[in-house]
């Protein structure tokens, strides 16, 4: 079941605190899971969360830090001293760690890495520091098993006991050669039911599913995802094993990208959270307002071109808003399937077979909505049917050519190298609600003759 976090449980934290009563807290706390407490710890204020932190011991603290929010982490570090962040650090696996000594200022980060007692572990943090942390390399783990393909089954058994007393979690053996490149991986199964005599190189599968340490995080995802793999290794220039990647790591980069679209899509040109200063959330949602506003101005102003069509056929003008709802939102899904597309890299065939896929599309709908819309506003409304029949025809148009904007801008978006969110947002539909706008009144212009 689920952990939930009660009023009565956040009272109860903080009446222990107050009375600085360690042991029932050390009680209370004690078989909860690392991400519970994390949880609890960001319901809590700086000061008492701070106390509980200080309270555990660095195994669990250690995986806590993990778990909190990235305000609430920063503020816990700064209050700790150098070694003592070193003594979280060395319980941590070394992708995790080099996250977390990521945050800190270089100064501390020199202070924190010349404290960690295991020599190795340091050197492979400050390995990993090199690396962008939107790449492979940011994201991968110096904790792996490795045998050489010229052991025989007996020596990887013993070599792998020995190694595996640092890898928190075993989810494949790699196979390299004497230049520690990487040659492929080994099945466990085959391990067990293989003679001890046997060389590796007789059992070993050579294929094996690799990234380099320069990939970006998201390309990576889009592998494991592709091959439901659990981990995959990472190789340098020189096709040398270099580390692992988990699919915890990779939960992680998912999530991330998925927000920082959603936010795109919202008009948000930051990644922020709620609880972040006004400033903050000013800076990230003012840009696209503005453009919704100076949107907003040329509609105005292409609405005044045809200002005389409005005073002749008042009826055209309660038929605005629908025109204009319709060239929105029928531009935000076309783009936000092709988003998709691009995003899970399952967009087959030429921008022309898409593009004519889109008009298919388009235009069966807009046939079915026009329908309703003449049938609609004859019977129901009492329009004149010829302003029903510009209507409907404008709507059969706009809806094509939402349709096909919606297609083509997130491609071009992409070709370009820019993130073809933006097109799911105030962009396409700001650009749509003025296309829209125009060819409705062109289109009355042509039928009704003003």
């Amino acid at each position: 079941m689920e952990f939930k976090i009660s009023k009565e449980l956040i009272l109860q934290l903080e009446h222990l605190i107050d009375s600085k009563n360690d042991r029932e807290l050390e009680i209370l706390l004690k078989d909860m899971h690392h991400a519970d407490i994390a949880e609890i710890l960001d319901d809590l204020d700086f000061d008492e969360a701070t106390y509980i932190f200080r309270l555990l011991d660095s195994e669990k603290t250690s995986e806590i830090l993990l778990e909190l929010e990235e305000d609430l982490r920063e503020n816990i570090l700064s209050r700790l001293s150098p070694k003592e962040i070193a003594e979280e650090l060395d319980e941590l696996d070394t992708d995790d760690a080099a996250d977390i000594i990521g945050e800190l200022s270089q100064e501390i980060k020199n202070e924190v890495i010349s404290e960690l007692l295991d020599v190795e572990h340091a050197k492979d943090i400050v390995e990993l520091l090199r690396y962008d942390e939107d790449t492979a390399g940011g994201l991968m783990g110096k904790e792996l098993v490795q045998v050489n393909e010229n052991w025989s089954v007996l020596t990887c058994v013993k070599e792998m006991r020995l190694q595996a007393e640092n890898v928190s979690r075993i989810h494949s053996i790699y196979v390299v050669d004497e230049e520690n490149r990487l040659k492929g991986r080994l099945s466990l199964k085959d391990l067990l039911t293989t003679s001890t005599r046997t060389p590796i190189s007789d059992v070993y599968i050579r294929k094996v599913d690799s990234v380099s340490v320069d990939t970006k995080d998201v390309e990576v995802a889009r592998i494991m995802q592709k091959y439901d793999l659990e981990a995959i290794p990472v190789v340098d220039e020189l096709g040398r094993l270099v580390g692992r990647i988990t699919i915890d790591d990779i939960v992680d980069v998912i999530k991330d990208e998925a927000d920082k679209d959603y936010q795109l899509a919202a008009g948000i040109s930051q990644d922020v959270e709620a609880d972040d200063s006004i400033i903050e959330l000013t800076r990230a949602r003012l840009p696209w307002l503005v453009l919704a506003l100076l949107g907003g101005f040329v509609t105005v102003k292409v609405l005044g071109l045809f200002e005389g069509a409005m005073e002749e056929h008042g009826q055209l003008f309660f038929f605005t808003p629908l025109i204009a709802a319709m060239a929105g939102n029928v531009g935000v899904q076309s783009s936000a399937i092709i988003v998709q597309g691009l995003a899970n890299n399952t967009l087959s065939g030429s921008l022309w077979n898409r593009l004519l896929k889109e008009v298919s599309l388009s235009l069966l709908n807009g046939v079915i909505l026009a329908a309703i819309l003449l049938v609609g506003s004859y019977f129901l409304l009492n329009v004149d049917i010829w302003i029903g029949i510009t209507v409907t025809t404008a709507l059969i148009s706009v809806i094509v050519i939402a349709s096909l904007i919606g297609t083509f801008i997130p491609i071009t978006l992409n070709k370009f190298g820019i993130d073809p969110a933006l097109a799911t947002g105030p962009f396409i539909t700001t650009s749509n609600d003025i296309c829209g706008i125009l060819i409705y009144f062109s289109i009355a212009k042509l039928i009704l003759g003003f």
